[in-house]
């Protein structure tokens, strides 16, 4: 894959401190295509569908022709590049919509996590190139109806060997992309080890059947899924030959959770960049609102909230690419990002008074899509006591 040069890459402002700056050249191209793409394919419809919450497949190609879930695994990217830069895509996704980033955590953090840190050759040269080019579209089955934090003992999903192949029963939800998809990653405990193991799954298996989750209030656009598994087949060579207990499940939630926390600043970016606009066109008394004392406060505030949360997320994958990110590095990138998330978005809607309950001002759908950055990849609690075991020595969990 080729990145072309597209516009030239100009620092965000609310990147104060220029933390871009350490990004190499191809990086900085390839995030102004990502950029450039977003600006122009992406912004122009998402508030559309997000209040009619459907998925603008029409973008898909598009997004997957900047390289955007090709870059994080040595089979598909285009250039050599570094944790921080594949961050900085999950923020400018972040700032331009999060269900859109979202399906791209799934499809490349997830989806082709798993296929890269637990599937055999054979299955990483099968799949990484179809799910970085979006010819086939992915989902990450772990969560289940009754098992979420506790998803390491609390898994119901079986999975007994027969044969040449597996059969699969249980259920799972939030399954996003799956009413859509073409192959879910199904994690489910193997019957005769009691062990957590890894499948891929074909959506069009029979006996799997998935079912679009509706009325939600948050990431509208994502399709997220119940699915039941019924006696459904998968060979032996769907089983991802790594993946033998949840300490494999953990590496990839590990890689893919710091990257949430990246999506969370994106979010808070969107959301500034969204307030500090309004304020330099409405007036009041007779003066942009910018001008006023406490809306210059409330967007300070902001500031330095996403200022803070890029500082630590940077970290965090700088220690990625050295390899000293442990699970409580990113515990804490993801439970800190996500609560100044909210506390950002809060802010910023105040900025637009009554206008900021109003779609077409950008500001209510990052306010509201940022309840569900919030709880997924683990909630805060659960992320502050990964990180409270590391601390004290002491587990507050099983």
């Amino acid at each position: 894959m080729t990145i072309e040069t597209a516009t030239v890459f100009e620092p965000l402002a609310a990147d104060f401190y220029g933390f871009a700056d350490e990004l190499s050249d191809d990086e900085k191209t390839a995030l102004a295509n990502l950029r450039a793409f977003l600006e122009a394919e992406v912004k122009p419809v998402v508030t559309e569908h997000w209040e009619k919450a459907t998925f603008p497949r029409e973008i898909v190609a598009g997004l997957h022709r900047t390289g955007v879930a090709a870059f994080g695994w040595e089979e598909t990217r285009p250039f050599p590049n570094s944790a921080v830069f594949r961050g900085f895509t999950a923020l400018e996704l972040g700032r331009v919509d999060a269900s859109v980033a979202t399906y791209i955590g799934v499809q490349n953090g997830l989806v082709a996590g798993s296929v890269s840190l637990c599937g055999s050759a054979a299955q990483r040269a099968q799949w990484l190139p179809k799910l970085a080019s979006g010819e086939v579209i992915g989902s990450f089955g772990l969560t289940e109806p009754l098992s979420g934090s506790d998803a390491a003992q609390g898994l119901r999903t079986t999975a007994r060997h027969e044969g040449d192949h597996w059969v699969l029963n249980g259920a799972k939800r939030w399954i996003g992309n799956a009413t859509w998809g073409d192959i879910t990653i199904i994690w489910a405990k193997d019957e005769a080890d009691g062990q957590v193991k890894g499948f891929i799954v074909p959506n069009d298996a029979p006996g799997f059947v998935a079912t679009k989750i509706e009325n939600k209030i948050s990431l509208r656009i994502v399709q997220n899924a119940d699915i039941t598994l019924t006696d459904v087949i998968v060979p032996d060579e769907n089983k991802l030959e790594n993946a033998n207990s949840f300490r494999d499940t953990g590496r990839v939630l590990r890689h893919t959770r710091a990257e949430v926390a990246w999506e969370a600043v994106g979010i808070a970016v969107g959301a500034y960049e969204a307030a500090l606009a309004y304020s330099t066109q409405r007036a009041q008394f007779g003066k942009p609102i910018a001008s006023h004392q406490l809306v210059q406060d409330l967007l300070v505030k902001s500031l330095g909230n996403i200022t803070a949360s890029l500082a630590l997320v940077v970290q965090v994958s700088r220690m990625l690419d050295r390899g000293a990110q442990r699970d409580e590095h990113s515990a804490l990138a993801k439970a800190f990002a996500t609560s100044k998330m909210r506390e950002t978005v809060g802010w910023c809607r105040e900025v637009l008074g009554g206008n900021g309950i109003v779609l077409e001002y950008d500001a209510a759908r990052f306010f509201a899509d940022a309840e569900a950055i919030y709880s997924y990849e683990g909630t805060r609690e659960m992320n502050t006591l990964i990180v409270g075991r590391a601390i004290t020595g002491q587990a507050a969990f099983i």
